[in-house]
């Protein structure tokens, strides 16, 4: 018995006709969609700080004009997170859609992640799992839209739903939060932002297909794609997307723990990768909760410097530019200069640089007429070839996220089903992290979730204690073993991307970077050379930060958490890649000394 689910969509804005390819190009049961992510939430409260019947993405009820009609004919559940802040309005608003097309399409909802916002938040919501999505299978619904739930509860969710999991069968939910971590990109599965891409025809990444997981009722998966679709899936596609956004063995979450450290893949056909062996361990017993704040207000402007004396250029525009805010500078000031320059360059753009300005105030007057009078008035007064990609604006505002941790226990998860019963969701019942250095005793499975009978009254919302600042944490995996050294022998100088793949990403204020190799003979040297006091060797930006290192054998891959080198998130737009997407390309840029049998 297989359970086929699609993805259409990794982040709000992603390829609209997605849910048309996926729904007509091959064979599904459920198809799923991602739509948030720790920016998009911020862009929904603005959205709904000017219209309270918003708040969820707009994209996917446009897509279901058409969508609801084909699912209906091909039977296909559709499961997406776009709800965002406001999952019931997007349920009603499908519903108006079902009536004007005449289909009986049977909306349930997912609600209860949204918390009280205080002190500033624009938006808290806590990482629900998947057994509301469930719930609202099993009482027939064909579309299950949500809030902030996990990514991979989208397919852990059906899953529970099809195969009648129990809530503790921790090594199938635990392959099941695999599938999905790998799916919810879309497709960064099928070979998108893919470090090797050279090694194969460019035409295959041209229009890269959505990734398909076909799921056994043991919780192992194959990754595919719809037939005669675009891009690749392999071993190496597949392990750049479980290493995307993760950190170590531990992949924490609402319904399970899963372990990375045990995920086997193995190639069993053209653009078929199974993924098998993954074990589980129970939930921790608070969830994660993502806080959306507004931080301030910024602006910037970048100065273009043409030809000669370059560095001297950008030092008195610089040191014009802080005269100018001297008065009342701004809360932060930065700069960076970007030297894009060439000698003797052909054309004038490749002989300009770009010194770049960025400044950060709560007051929106200190980041408006303040950077724009300073800057403009400098046009005739300043470095010889003065000009600005743009004129800055009045300024704009920030947003900030954090994360918090609270008890799922309480958590008023909610499963709002067709008939508009609601069904509490129970918190998992045991979470057994027992203290350091004791063996948890894990009860044993159980055949299905049991849920509470349901009620025809809303559920009130308890009283929510303060947000704890860490999650309660399982005891320390012991460290895996290294291979074996590579014998001595000579070495070339030459980039890690010679032999090494990356992927980057952010979470919070953080970044990962996870790294892996190919062969046996790579991951031998790649274990022992890429340390932590490497990477910040070839890194000289992650100084003063924390960088921890994770050894994932089996994937022959290590990863890296770099702490804080993204300020206050993405939203804040602290640095030029605010989301780490290229750290990992950087390092891979990087040069070391590589044994010359591997290259």
């Amino acid at each position: 018995m297989v359970l086929r689910i699609g993805n259409a969509s990794g982040f709000y804005g992603d390829r609209f006709d997605a849910v048309r390819e996926m729904l007509t190009g091959g064979e599904l049961d459920v198809l799923t969609g991602d739509y948030l992510a720790e920016l998009t939430m911020l862009i929904l409260g603005r959205d709904q700080l000017k219209d309270p019947t918003a708040g969820y993405a707009k994209t996917f009820l446009r897509q279901m004009e058409e969508g609801l009609g084909l699912a209906h004919e091909r039977g296909v559940r559709i499961v997406a997170n776009a709800g965002g802040l406001n999952p019931a309005g997007l349920a009603d608003a499908l519903r108006g859609l079902a009536a004007k097309l005449g289909l009986p399409t049977r909306i349930a909802h997912v609600e209860g992640d949204r918390l009280p916002a205080v002190d500033g938040v624009l938006a808290a919501n806590a990482y629900l799992g998947g057994a509301g999505i469930a719930a609202c299978l099993a009482a027939g619904a064909d579309v299950v839209v949500t809030g902030r739930v996990t990514d991979a509860a989208l397919v852990t969710g059906p899953a529970q739903w099809h195969f009648g999991w129990g809530p503790e069968e921790y090594d199938r939910l635990a392959g099941a939060v695999v599938a999905g971590h790998v799916l919810e990109c879309g497709t960064q599965a099928t070979g998108g932002n893919y470090a090797f891409f050279r090694d194969h025809d460019p035409t295959v990444f041209r229009r890269p297909g959505f990734p398909v997981a076909e799921l056994h009722a043991d919780g192992s998966a194959v990754i595919t794609k719809h037939p005669g679709t675009g891009g690749l899936v392999d071993v190496g596609t597949v392990t750049a997307q479980l290493l995307y956004e993760t950190a170590g063995a531990r992949y924490p979450g609402p319904d399970v723990t899963a372990r990375l450290d045990t995920v086997r893949l193995t190639q069993v056909g053209p653009d078929r990768v199974r993924i098998d062996g993954v074990r589980g361990e129970a939930p921790p017993p608070t969830l994660k909760v993502g806080l959306s704040r507004l931080g301030g207000f910024r602006n910037e402007v970048v100065f273009v410097l043409t030809g000669l004396d370059i560095e001297a250029k950008a030092q008195l525009v610089r040191d014009q530019i802080e005269d100018a805010l001297a008065t009342a500078r701004p809360r932060e000031v930065r700069w960076e200069l970007a030297r894009t320059d060439r000698p003797d360059a052909s054309t004038e753009e490749t002989a300009s640089a770009l010194l770049r300005l960025v400044i950060r105030d709560p007051r929106p007057e200190a980041v408006g007429r303040a950077l724009t009078g300073a800057a403009i008035e400098l046009a005739l007064a300043s470095y010889p070839g003065f000009h600005v990609t743009a004129p800055p604006g009045r300024g704009s505002p920030y947003g900030v996220f954090e994360t918090a941790y609270v008890p799922a226990s309480e958590v008023p998860h909610t499963a709002v089903l067709p008939d508009g019963t609601r069904v509490p969701v129970p918190a998992p019942a045991h979470t057994p992290y027992p203290a350091p250095g004791s063996t948890p005793e894990f009860p044993a499975p159980v055949s299905a979730p049991e849920l509470p009978a349901p009620v025809s009254a809303p559920v009130s919302a308890p009283e929510f204690p303060a947000p704890v600042s860490a999650p309660v944490s399982a005891p320390e995996l012991p460290a895996p073993g290294l291979p074996d050294p590579l014998p001595e022998g000579p070495v070339r100088r030459v980039p890690l991307g010679r032999i090494a793949g990356a992927r980057s990403g952010d979470k919070g204020g953080d970044a990962n970077i996870g790294v892996w190799v190919r062969t046996d003979e790579e991951w031998r040297w790649l274990a022992h050379a890429l340390t932590v006091d490497k990477v910040r060797e070839l890194l000289p930006e992650t100084a003063g930060l924390a960088v921890t290192r994770h050894v994932l054998p089996r994937l022959r891959a290590l990863n890296f958490t770099v702490a804080g080198i993204l300020g206050e998130g993405v939203a804040s737009q602290a640095r030029f890649d605010p989301q780490a997407k290229a750290l990992g390309e950087w390092l891979r840029s990087r040069e070391l000394d590589v044994p010359e049998d591997l290259l």
